[in-house]
Order: structure tokens, then C-alpha cells, then sequence
């Protein structure tokens, strides 16, 4: 994912974004999706999923895609109904009070840190394909302090950059097509033993209906970032438009992940994949391409770079929008005039959340990126799952339009669940919960806090 990755920015570049708003095509917010979701979490996390599942990965990606779509169809006739700002925060404030609009906005604050950090590892993880004995700690910490220098340098050209670096991530996947293609039909030398096609059910589900219903929660992190276009839709030049942008995101990436993968698992035995590689660098290792690893895990890391640096900006500013609705301490409300109007406080709190994560892969560097990417992936699909049940107070549907919407909340919790299965990523669920009451216990206090303004203003 790289969710989060694209620019939620409501209070920083204001001039900048009212000459932007209403400007935006619907082709545009597609590609700016692709940009927002692929990431670290399908170059490298996906790694993970067909370790768990073998070759029925591909079935994963389809699954998760069928939710994702389900997410953002929801989000999407929320936003053309009734465009906000605050998108699906404002949404379950609007359902449920506003304990649910805190909820939803600081479960979306602590995922972002979250993925922050998965990401940070996944680079580090990379970089050390050139740099074997280098502590994962210390790339993770120079590329977080190189995040914030460009966080604090400002992105006013920001947009034009994701839309170049989608491009890039697009071409880098298309290039392993490509060259797979070529490797099975014979065209590049090699001497790798391919698995194949599988021809039964044990070959398919390599690790049973376990591995494969564990494996669901990797498929939906790959698409995390589709609530960031809720967020990004009020830019559209009309908002009616907002579900066919994100059809058309959606199965593009449903194409390009589902080829993909399917290419690497029949190249290789699933047993070779591991996390601490690119499927797609595994898949190619045993064919004369010696540039390939280099310039593939180059790309991924550019790209993931570009994500993460976004993503800070994005939480950034998520925490001062918290604050302006009284959500949060005024305090993160504040802006430095020196340092471009920058509100520092809230870029503080976040730099603290990548603190701890590099910290936290310095004491578990063997295990940290499956416990925080599984963590991450939880608490974004918290609040996919809250997106769904605040459109069913908010919209009307007919009977299809439920039973649809029932669908994608079956698969959410089958992808949560699933994460229980795992012995290997457990502790991210049990992480993610952690998470989960710590905001549920600040909200009940917080109640009371709000029924005294209530109160008062009453």
C-alpha cells in the first residue's frame, strides 16, 4: 500500500488546493489511485501472502479487489450525495456521533504511522539487497529523516510528481510481465524449475483453505489507499464521476495484480518466496537478467519512497483537521509562520510514530514487517468496515445494493479473522487491537467532554 500515500490536505496548502478544486477528471483521480495504492505493500509484502497460500494468492487479489470495490462504490455515492471534506470521518460522524468520527479519524491516524513504518522496513529490507551487513535501523532512520526534510521543504508540486512516479510503478510491473513472458516462452536463458500450472487442489492451495483465508489480509493491504480518494474526490470537476473513477482504478489494478502474481507463482515453487525479497525479483532470479534486481528493487524504492514521504505529509495534516473539529489537542492545530506556515506540532507527533518504528525494527528485525504490516492492514480495513455501516444508515438501498454491501463486510472480517489463523502474523492482530481499544477508551472519556459543549452551546 501504500494508502495513504496520496495528499489528504485540507489546511496547509489551502490557496493551493482551491485552485485545484472542481478541476479534476475522472481519468485523473484513477490514476492518481494507481499512484496512492501500489506500493510496498504489493512489491514486497505480497511475498508473504503467497508463502502463506502458494499459487491461490492470484484468488486473494480477486477477492480483495471484489471488497475493495464494494468500499470505494460506497464511499463514492457518500461523497456525490453529500461532498465533505473530512470524507469518511465526516460520514461516520454523520451515521453514528461523533465518537465514531473521532474513532474513524484516529484509527486512520495510527494505520498511517503504521504503514509509515511497514514501509520504512519494506526500503530497508530492499536497500539491503546492495548493502547486506548494514543494520535495518539505520536505513530506516536515514529515509525517515530524509522524509521529513522533504516533508518540511513543502510539495507544492506534489501531484505532478505522484502521477509521474504512478507511471513508474505501472512500468516497472510491466516490465516483469514482460520479461516472464519471455522467460516462460523460452526467450531468456535460465535454469530455473518452474513449477507450472498447478493441475489439483493441493497445488493450488499449497498451504490448505487456512493458508489461503490467513493470505486475505495481504491482498487487501495491496489496495489500501482508496479511502484517501474519498478524501481526494471533492476535486472532481463532477462528483457524480467518482465511482466510474474508481471502477476503472480498481480493476486496473485487479488486472495488473492478478498477471503478475499469477506469472511469479507458476515461475517459482512457493516455498522460495520469502519476505525479505520482491516476488518478482524471486520469480526472475534464475534467469540470465543480472540487471534486473537492480533496477527493479531501484523503482520499488523510489516509488515507495514517494509513498511513505506522502503519507507523512498526509497524517500530518489529518492530525490538524482532528484538531480544528476539536477531535484532538488544539495544540496540533498550530502552524510555524517561519517554516512556511507549517503546522510543526502535528509533523512532531508523527516523526515520534516513525521513532518508534524504528526503534521497534531494531529490537525485532526478524519479524517486525509482518507484525506491523499485518497490524496496518487491520486497522485499515476497521475502517473500510466502518465506511460500509455508516453508507447503510446514510444511503438507501434496495435489496441487491445491501446484499452487496453485506458481501464486503463478510470479506473484511474474513480477512481480519484470517489473521488470527497464522501463527507467524498473529501478533500484528493482537497489535491491532491493542490499537483499537486505546481509541475506544480516549473516545468514552472524550463523551463526556463532548456532552458538557453540547451542553453549553445547547
Amino acid at each position: 500500500m501504500s494508502t495513504a500515500g496520496c495528499n489528504p490536505d485540507r489546511s496547509n496548502n489551502d490557496s493551493n488546493n482551491k485552485t485545484k478544486e472542481g478541476q479534476l477528471k475522472w481519468w485523473q483521480l484513477s490514476l492518481m489511485g494507481v499512484g496512492c495504492t501500489i506500493g510496498t505493500g504489493y512489491f514486497l509484502g505480497s511475498s508473504i501472502g503467497i508463502s502463506i497460500t502458494g499459487p491461490s494468492i492470484v484468488f486473494s487479489f480477486i477477492l480483495a479487489a471484489i471488497g475493495t470495490y464494494i468500499v470505494f462504490n460506497v464511499l463514492a455515492k457518500m461523497t456525490a450525495k453529500d461532498p465533505q471534506e473530512g470524507s469518511f470521518c465526516y460520514y461516520a460522524k454523520k451515521a453514528y456521533g461523533q465518537w465514531a468520527g473521532f474513532s474513524c479519524g484516529w484509527n486512520y491516524w495510527c494505520s498511517s504511522i503504521l504503514i509509515m513504518g511497514s514501509q520504512l522496513t519494506a526500503l530497508s529490507i530492499l536497500t539491503r539487497f546492495w548493502f547486506h551487513q548494514v543494520p535495518l535501523w539505520i536505513f530506516a532512520a536515514g529515509y525517515a529523516l530524509l522524509a521529513i526534510i522533504v516533508v518540511l521543504l513543502g510539495t507544492n508540486s506534489f501531484d505532478k510528481v505522484e502521477d509521474l512516479l504512478a507511471v513508474i510503478k505501472v512500468a516497472a510491473i510491466i516490465m516483469f510481465i514482460i520479461l516472464a513472458a519471455a522467460a516462460l516462452f523460452g526467450w531468456i536463458d535460465g535454469d530455473a524449475n518452474r513449477p507450472g500450472m498447478p493441475t489439483s487442489a493441493d497445488e493450488l492451495f499449497a498451504e490448505g483453505f487456512r493458508g489461503f483465508w490467513s493470505s486475505l489480509i495481504y491482498a487487501f493491504y495491496a489496495y489500501g489507499g482508496i479511502e484517501v480518494l474519498g478524501l481526494m474526490a471533492m476535486r472532481l470537476k463532477n462528483k457524480k464521476v467518482a465511482p466510474k473513477a474508481g471502477t476503472v482504478m480498481i480493476f486496473t489494478l485487479a488486472v495488473i495484480y492478478a498477471t503478475s502474481l499469477g506469472l511469479a507463482v507458476i515461475m517459482v515453487a512457493h516455498g522460495a518466496f520469502h519476505e525479505k525479497e520482491s516476488p518478482f525479483v524471486t520469480a526472475l532470479a534464475n534467469y540470465n537478467l543480472p540487471f534486473f534486481p537492480h533496477v527493479f528493487n531501484g523503482a520499488i524504492i523510489i516509488a515507495g519512497f514517494s509513498t511513505m514521504t506522502a503519507a507523512l505529509f498526509g497524517v500530518t495534516n489529518l492530525l490538524v483537521t482532528l484538531a480544528e473539529d476539536g477531535d484532538a489537542p488544539s495544540f496540533f492545530a498550530k502552524k510555524v509562520k517561519k517554516i512556511k506556515n507549517f503546522p510543526l506540532p502535528s509533523l512532531g507527533l508523527a516523526t515520534v510514530g516513525l521513532l518508534v518504528s524504528i526503534i521497534t525494527a531494531l529490537l525485532l528485525p526478524g519479524k517486525i514487517y509482518e507484525y506491523i504490516t499485518t497490524a496496518a492492514g487491520i486497522l485499515l480495513l476497521y475502517n473500510w468496515f466502518f465506511i460500509i455501516i455508516s453508507s447503510l444508515r446514510i444511503l438507501k438501498f434496495k435489496a441487491l445494493g445491501k446484499s452487496i454491501a453485506f458481501l464486503g463486510l463478510a470479506l473484511i472480517l474474513a480477512a481480519i479473522s484470517g489473521t488470527v489463523l497464522e501463527e507467524k502474523i498473529r501478533p500484528g492482530f493482537y497489535v491491532s487491537i491493542l490499537f483499537i481499544l486505546t481509541i475506544g477508551l480516549i473516545a468514552l472519556k472524550m463523551r463526556k467532554v463532548w456532552q458538557k459543549e453540547k451542553a453549553q452551546t445547547g
